[in-house]
């Protein structure tokens, strides 16, 4: 499965799935984080960032990615 989402003004991508869509499993996400760069006036120097992770329930918070133009970082939400 495919899913595309784009960053909004403050920088956060609105849900694409409903709670409880994402089944147990392991994933990885692309994200495209030298355009969204570009498109706000800034030089990158990561063209693209990808996140492996492994969901164990339905009913799991995440959040995955904080980025600058120049460093980024991972965690799970809580």
């Amino acid at each position: 499965m495919e899913l595309k989402s784009s960053a909004n003004v403050d920088g956060h991508c609105p849900v694409f799935l409903a709670p409880g869509q994402l089944s147990a499993g392991t994933y990885k996400l692309h994200f495209d984080t030298g355009a969204y760069w570009q498109q706000l006036g800034y030089a990158s120097f990561f063209p693209y960032v990808e996140v492996v992770f492994t969901v164990t329930e339905q009913t799991q918070k995440l959040h995955l990615l904080l980025i600058s133009p120049f460093s980024y970082t991972t965690y799970k939400g809580s």
